[in-house]
């Protein structure tokens, strides 16, 4: 089968990632408090400032995590990937903290790389990867 290439994209960066939250407080509250991201954008928008825009990420990342309101569904449901160079003391930090719903253990299944996962309190999942070798 051979195909015909299209214009090519015009997008080069993953720069927002959405997860869907019952309460932005809580969320955010979570998300600096226990993961230690940081605040990227709190924005209030609509015609009465009715909505909120609120981005978080952790320090340095060029990615953005948008938590915002269920608009068609309920909220949870979504995952993310982070990447750390040590996941043994990350999960270690994490399982220091407690409060927060995290597998017991790293795990390296054959041809991915050492992982774990937490939920937020809206079921919604993050992956904690081992970040790939730097050249």
């Amino acid at each position: 089968m051979t195909t015909t290439p299209g214009t090519p994209t015009t997008v080069s960066n993953i720069g927002v990632a959405m997860f869907t939250v019952a309460d932005q407080d809580a969320a955010l509250a979570f998300y600096t408090e226990k993961l230690g991201f940081e605040v990227r954008g709190d924005t209030r928008f609509g015609e009465h400032g009715e909505m909120r825009w609120l981005e978080v990420a952790p320090p340095g990342s060029r990615t953005r995590l948008a938590l915002n309101p269920p608009m068609f569904d309920e909220p949870g449901g979504s995952s993310i990937g982070v990447e750390t160079e040590d996941v043994m003391a990350e999960h270690a930090r994490l399982s220091a903290l407690g409060g927060i719903d995290l597998d017991p253990a790293p795990e390296r299944t054959p041809g991915a790389p050492l992982m774990f996962m937490l939920r937020d309190p809206d079921g919604n999942h993050v992956v904690v990867v081992e970040a790939p070798p730097t050249a």
